[in-house]
């Protein structure tokens, strides 16, 4: 029976199923496969490629051709017939395939005496997983109806051997055949994705998809003042819906959630999208089909916006709008309620913060997106709730299917879908030196940072939100040594009022008790922008116009601020600095300001800090040369060595073109921090070091030998860089150090690890 006849695909499909289904090995039931495709396709040859992750298309199955070809066959991407389909993922017909110029012939096959072929590729997710293939010894036109009937059985196919078991049993395997099966069918399954850890951990777990779209079946209204009310009553509803969510145990604890979760109380009540919508409705459509309306249009309108942050702003009016549609149309049941498996992993395109908080968070484990930031709403909230995710996992959802297997690594921001059993064993082993780290971490948390010849090293975070602040006492931290102020203002819709940044301070104060914590003042604009302040465009942003410069524009920005910090601090101790100072008038301009707001205070009759000190970053290289004058000014120093380092160099830290290109190891670098660490001591002013350069224990290491006592790092970095102080001696790694910084350049690198090997130094 031909495929083409009536009844011969759906004859074929059932019969293929029933072989798959069939208790035998995968071999056999392959090679049943081909020879029933053989048989109704009325073809002396079936054979059925498998693209390997070597990107090598592997003859797995046969029949007409000769069986000893089978797993010793291979064609690559674009190399004969075979791989032209799958490089084109298009079929090919021919009656006269030898005479194609892109026809190879494999002698162990025995393929010469076939003229005609037809060839389709197998498609799984948009991507070809293999080839499946016939041929007849005659010149054969294939019709129409038959290329369309061996396209539905490699689709079939796909799916069939995509969800195959990749493992053998052990009484299957044959000479090792069957575990070769295995292995290939677990890389067709197998997929690794690439993207940005926007929340820390490791996750194992199955795929739910969050699908939070509502289908509108009705758009023209029947009767609008109906319509009107039903809109009315469904913004009620939405406001209530988000009261009960701030009220909620979960988010009982004060931070950067509830804040998004007030914002977002603001989003719903706001007069000008309510106001649209209302209008759509006058228009003539149903309340639903008006709210995708005015979505679509917000949508499109926000598309055409080069700001990243206000592009990120979007996904919270999607969540708003998906979420009055559920009320529209009676479908209140968000994604997250439905019944969940143990460890679920939640895939979406994007989602929005209250989207998350609609899942059981007793069962989730892990969230990964197709896009966002790790500046965007839902990656505070899972940060907040201690969910690991990724984002940027670009085309994930054209891979998963729910109930997938999938390991997610917040820390790497790689996702692996249906992982080969390697992978999984591979970080079943990276979770349990983890977690021995771990133990060796928390048996130090109590500890000072003190070295074996005795030397002291003040190691504090960096932090930006008030989720980060439990990591004071979890890593047993000596202090915040960089807490950023203006992530306040970059997860706000509007510019925060002064008692909402007040009371962000104090609550930082108050966890931090007797703790030093270091305020930078606001360090936005250019690279880093407001939706409520208006910018122009730069072309390169990390240089613009930023920081302190922005500020000295804009005092009010500046103003509002230190009035804030100084009312938070009432009583207690107030540290200070400046982002982005160029040069020394720079700071002077920064510290009058805050002169006279002491003066504000004195007049109001309202209690100044216990103390107060202030300094700067040093981010600026033009700064270093500046510093006899400066220092005399200054309480203390920072610096920060992420943009430093970028400005020294002249390269962009975000360009993977530069990765591993300039070495913060390298000479020229060290004797920028040497340089920097004399000229402070001399003039007896604190200085610290920031960012990347101390975040690595060999990189602390060295600025330890440098004569720098005073590092602020990710707090997940603490117990790795306290682990190699107390193993150091300081004197031996400044003679080091001291030795070879000022003659011939060294690898820095590979002397420094040389030690750390010969000393014992976990590095």
């Amino acid at each position: 029976m031909l495929a083409g006849s009536p009844g011969g695909p759906r004859v074929l499909l059932r019969r293929l199923r029933e072989i798959m289904a069939e208790p035998k090995d995968t071999q056999s039931r392959l090679d049943m496969v081909v020879r029933a495709i053989a048989a109704n396709m009325v073809a002396e040859v079936c054979s059925l490629y498998l693209l390997r992750a070597n990107d090598l298309l592997e003859l797995f199955a046969t029949e007409g051709l000769n069986p000893a070809a089978i797993h010793k066959t291979h064609l690559r991407i674009g190399e004969g017939l075979v791989g032209l389909i799958a490089e084109t993922a298009e079929y090919i017909s021919l009656p006269d395939a030898q005479a194609h110029p892109h026809f190879a012939y494999r002698p162990e096959t025995g393929e010469d005496m076939y003229k005609s072929l037809m060839g389709v590729p197998m498609l799984r997710g948009g991507r070809v997983i293999g080839v499946l293939v016939v041929q007849n010894r005659t010149m054969r036109h294939y019709e129409e109806e038959e290329i369309e009937s061996l396209q539905t059985i490699a689709m079939v196919l796909a799916e069939v051997v995509a969800s195959e078991t990749p493992l053998e049993t052990k009484t299957d395997v044959r000479n090792g055949a069957a575990q070769g099966i295995g292995e290939v069918l677990a890389e067709v399954r197998s997929h690794r994705f690439h993207g940005r850890g926007m929340a820390e951990g490791i996750a194992f777990g199955r795929v739910v998809l969050h699908a939070p779209r509502v289908d509108i079946t009705h758009i023209i209204a029947m009767d609008v003042r109906a319509e009107r009310t039903l809109l009315d009553e469904a913004l009620k509803s939405l406001l209530k819906e988000l009261e009960v969510l701030l009220t909620s145990d979960r988010l009982a604890r004060a931070g950067e959630h509830r804040d998004v979760l007030e914002a977002y109380q603001m989003f719903a009540k706001d007069h000008g999208w309510t106001a649209r919508l209302r209008e759509a409705v006058e228009s003539g459509l149903t309340a639903a089909a008006a709210t995708e309306r005015v979505q679509m249009e917000n949508r499109a309108r926000m598309q055409r916006l080069s700001d990243p942050y206000l592009r990120e702003r979007l996904q919270d009016l999607d969540d708003l709008s998906n979420r009055l549609l559920r009320h529209l149309t009676g479908q209140i049941q968000a994604p997250g309620s439905v019944l969940l498996p143990d460890n679920t992993i939640v895939v979406a395109r994007n989602m929005g913060p209250t989207e998350l908080l609609d899942y059981d968070r007793d069962k989730i484990a892990g969230v990964v997106v197709e896009e966002g930031a790790d500046t965007s709403h839902v990656a505070i909230v899972a940060r907040a709730l201690e969910i690991p995710m990724v984002g940027g996992a670009a085309d994930i959802l054209d891979w998963v299917e729910p109930g997938d297997s999938i390991i997610l690594d917040g820390e790497l921001g790689a996702v692996y879908v249906r992982p080969t059993e390697d992978v999984i064993a591979a970080y079943r082993e990276r979770m349990a030196m983890r977690a021995q780290k771990q133990a060796q971490f928390d048996a130090l948390r109590g500890a000072p940072a003190i070295s074996k010849d005795g030397v002291r090293i003040k190691l504090d975070i960096n932090a930006g939100l008030l989720v980060d602040l439990p990591h004071l006492q979890d890593t047993g931290a000596d202090g915040i040594g960089l807490f950023r102020t203006e992530l306040q203002f970059l997860i706000s819709a509007v510019f925060p009022r002064f008692e909402t940044q007040r009371n962000m301070y104090s609550r930082v104060l108050d966890a931090a008790g007797e703790r030093p914590v270091i305020f930078r003042t606001l360090d936005v604009g250019a690279d880093k922008t407001l939706p409520y302040l208006r910018q122009r465009g730069e072309e390169n942003p990390a240089l613009g116009w930023r920081g302190t410069r922005l500020a000295m524009e804009r005092p009010s920005l500046l103003k509002y601020q230190l009035r804030a910090l100084l009312a938070a601090a009432a009583g207690r101790q107030l540290n200070l600095m400046f982002p982005m100072i160029s040069e020394v008038s720079e700071f002077r301009q920064a510290r009058a300001m805050v002169d006279k707001e002491l003066e504000r205070l004195k007049r109001l009759g309202q209690t100044p800090p216990a103390s107060l000190r202030i300094g700067t970053m040093l981010e600026v290289p033009a700064l270093v040369w500046q510093l006899p004058q400066l220092l005399p000014l200054v309480d203390f120093i920072s610096i920060g060595s992420n943009d430093l380092l970028q400005f020294f160099y002249a390269y962009d830290r975000e360009n993977p073109k530069f990765a591993g290109r300039y070495d913060p190891l390298g000479a020229p670098t060290l004797q920028l921090m040497h340089s920097i660490v004399q000229q402070c001591d001399a003039h007896d002013v604190p200085v610290s070091v920031c960012g990347e350069l101390a975040s690595r224990p060999l990189e602390a290491m060295a600025l330890i030998g440098l004569g720098y006592r005073s590092l602020s790092m990710s707090p997940v970095s603490i117990g790795p860089v306290k682990l190699m102080v107390m193993n150091l001696d300081a004197e031996a790694i400044a003679q080091l150090m001291q030795e070879h910084l000022t003659g011939p350049s060294p690898d820095m690198r590979a002397l420094l690890t040389d030690f750390a090997i010969k000393n014992n130094i976990p590095h």
